[in-house]
């Protein structure tokens, strides 16, 4: 009878699969069982790259967007004085735009009357913006900030006076008013001698009386 054998054989074909038992993690019954991974985890873009789900790369925490330069703010005032919507008549029929009158100036002496047309509202500010400032001019102004001598002027069907007025602030209404205050004139007295109530009108005859203003 042959001697029992101390060490069990292990043959070529048995090998790899003792390999992989040998090397298999020990499992301790007593721990508690690991949570299984979530398949939606990782599926969003962006998670892994400091912005939110779906956010760009790159982006901040939380996805905040950045914040913007602040916008140089303009040396110059502006005022819209009226928006019209006018209509031209085409082959097709008639199309609509708006008219916008817009005063603007640094309350200093330089002071401009515009107008616009356009589509919308916007473009039509903008329009009439640059043709204010195309338009700009300076008035001579006391030390009190008043004119030097009474004006009259008359442009179209509108009529205006102004009149130095010294201590008594800006006597005025209508676009007469938006004017002088967006020239920097004080202490005058202004009136409309027509019955007219064209904003443009006035706007531009008030600009044609302080034209007329000596230095």
């Amino acid at each position: 009878m042959t001697d029992t054998m101390t060490e069990t054989e292990i043959t070529p074909e048995v090998a790899p699969v003792a390999a992989e038992v040998a090397a298999a993690p020990v499992v301790d019954a007593a721990a508690p069982a690991a949570p299984a991974a979530d398949p939606r985890a990782g599926s969003f873009r962006g998670s892994d790259r400091g912005g939110r789900p779906g956010g760009r790369p790159g982006g901040r925490p939380g996805g905040r967007p950045r914040e913007r330069a602040p916008r140089e703010r303009s040396e110059f005032e502006q005022a819209t004085l009226e928006v019209r919507r006018v209509a031209r008549v085409m082959a097709g029929g008639r199309r609509f735009s708006f008219s916008v009158t817009v005063v603007i100036g640094d309350k200093k002496g330089r002071v401009g009357v515009g107008i616009g047309k356009g589509a919308d509202t916007a473009l039509a500010i903008d329009k009439a913006v640059r043709s204010a400032k195309k338009a700009l001019f300076t008035v001579p102004l006391t030390k009190d900030r008043s004119i030097r001598h009474e004006v009259h002027a008359k442009y179209a069907s509108s009529v205006v006076e102004i009149i130095p007025s010294p201590g008594r602030g800006i006597v005025a209404g209508s676009a007469m008013r938006v004017v002088l205050e967006h020239a920097g004139v004080t202490n005058v007295i202004a009136k409309i001698q027509t019955r007219t109530k064209n904003k443009l009108t006035i706007a531009r005859a008030t600009v044609a009386a302080l034209k007329q203003l000596k230095g």
